[in-house]
Formats: structure tokens, C-alpha cells, sequence
């Protein structure tokens, strides 16, 4: 297999990259056949994943959007995956060119490609980290350059924790991040749920199965577990909700949403 120019070295380029794959979802050029491959078999129990990528994207973008209106111009991004078109980056300094952006992930993909991306742009960085430590995040030295934990900090954990296990216990890690952050901060979340896909679980079930097979287990959990995530946190109207139900551009254009896109849970929390 020819490695691409934007591929780094050190990296097994016949195993499928969660990353890649939502790059493919999102029809996206950094991605492998094998990224493609895993995420065809993906859709052949879910067919309607590029439309939650999608819808993913588009709430992360309105979320950005509504950040940058309340005041913050500093994002931590936690599990950003590979930029591309409409990323917390250009939206938030297209707001605000004075915003100051860190992308967190421990994808080596995915960090390359991002400080490829983003060379020269003076106001971001890219570090290499994992969720599941948030201690190396929050002590990591280009990110403190960067960011003032004194000040509001929007923290995006989008399309993330879904891939922790409980038995890395991501409740903690999201609490270890929100005690790092000052009053006024905003915590924006998506994760994926059984609840609202329109498939019975066992269909769904098979693309939690695909994700389990290439050693990414794919954690769907219901809206009680997730809203857990937001403890500490006032919740931004409309609470926690489907993607497209979070302050839609067009609110009429619902009706025309693809059923896909209102699978799983997003939402806005703030800190007080």
C-alpha cells in the first residue's frame, strides 16, 4: 500500500482509524481503503451514518457559533479527528479572529494532519493526548501557552465519548477537565445512543459490532448516562436533545431531516 505525503511514518496504515473513517463519513480525501472498507461494512447495518456525521458536524459548528456570541474566544477540543471543511477553527475565527483553538487527539493520523492543516496559524495548536488522561491535556505546555484556564474555555467533546469504556470511567475524566475551567465556561457534547436511531437495536447492533471488531468498542449509552456528563453544568436551552434540535438555523426544514440525523444526543452546558 502506497503511503500518502500527509500520512506520517511509525503508523500501521492497513489498520482502520476511527478518524478516517469519519473523514470518509463526511466525504473526506484522508482516509484509506481500509478506513473505507470497515466503514462500508459499518453502513450496511446502518446506512444513514454519514447523515449523523453530518448532523454532528452541523450542531458542533451552531455550538461554536453560540460560544463565540456568549463572550469566549478559547476552545479545547478533545478528540477533534483530521480538519476538515467547517471546523471549530474557521468558524470560531471567522467570529472572532483574536479565538484561540487547542485540538486534542491521540489518533498520530489525526495530529499530523491537523498541524499540516494549521501551519501558520499562530492562534492554534495540536497536541497529542487522550482523553482518558486528562491530567497530560491540562499540563500539556503548548496547550497552557495557549489557553488561560483563568478565563472561559468552551470544551468540546464531540463525537468522543462514546469511544471510552466504562471501565476507563469517562465520568471522571470529564470531571477531572471541568474543575480545570473557570466560571462561565461551556461544555458541548455529542454522543452516540440507541435511542433515536431508526433501526431496532439488534440492526444497530451490528455496526456497534464493527467498531468492536477493528478494537475501537463503540459505548452507546441512553440519555440518562449521557446527561450524567453535564453534572456541574447548567444546561443551555434546549437542554439535551437530537442534533438538529439544537437551536436549528432553519426550524422548519426539520421535517425534511433525514431520520438518521436524530440518532443519539447533543447539548450545551455551562459552568456557574
Amino acid at each position: 500500500m502506497e503511503r500518502p505525503a500527509w500520512a506520517p511514518q511509525g503508523i500501521d496504515i492497513s489498520v482502520p482509524s476511527v478518524s478516517r473513517m469519519y473523514d470518509f463519513y463526511l466525504g473526506g480525501s484522508h482516509n484509506f481503503e481500509v478506513d473505507r472498507e470497515a466503514a462500508r461494512k459499518a453502513m450496511e447495518f446502518m446506512p444513514g451514518l454519514p447523515k449523523i456525521m453530518q448532523a454532528n458536524r452541523a450542531f458542533m459548528r451552531r455550538a461554536v457559533q453560540h460560544a463565540t456570541t456568549s463572550g469566549i474566544s478559547q476552545f479545547l477540543d478533545i478528540g477533534s479527528g483530521i480538519p476538515t471543511f467547517g471546523n471549530v477553527h474557521e468558524v470560531a475565527q471567522a467570529a472572532d479572529p483574536e479565538a484561540r483553538i487547542a485540538y486534542v487527539d491521540h489518533d498520530p493520523v489525526a495530529v499530523a494532519h491537523s498541524q499540516a492543516v494549521l501551519e501558520g496559524n499562530e492562534r492554534t495548536v495540536v497536541a497529542a493526548a487522550d482523553l482518558r488522561k486528562p491530567s497530560e491535556i491540562l499540563q500539556n505546555p503548548e496547550i497552557r501557552g495557549l489557553i488561560d484556564f483563568d478565563k472561559p474555555v468552551a470544551l468540546l467533546l464531540v463525537a468522543v465519548l462514546h469511544f471510552v469504556e466504562d471501565a476507563d470511567d469517562p465520568y471522571a475524566a470529564v470531571a477531572e477537565l471541568r474543575e480545570s475551567l473557570a466560571p462561565g465556561s461551556l461544555l458541548v457534547l455529542t454522543h452516540a445512543s440507541y435511542e433515536g436511531i431508526p433501526l431496532s437495536q439488534e440492526d444497530a447492533g451490528g455496526t456497534v459490532g464493527v467498531y468492536r471488531t477493528i478494537r475501537n468498542p463503540l459505548i452507546m449509552r441512553s440519555r440518562q448516562e449521557v446527561s450524567r456528563f453535564f453534572e456541574g453544568y447548567e444546561m443551555v436551552e434546549p437542554g439535551l436533545v437530537s442534533m438538529p434540535d439544537w437551536r436549528p438555523e432553519n426550524p422548519e426544514a426539520r421535517a425534511q431531516e433525514d431520520p438518521f440525523a436524530f440518532s443519539g444526543f447533543a447539548g450545551v452546558g455551562r459552568k456557574a
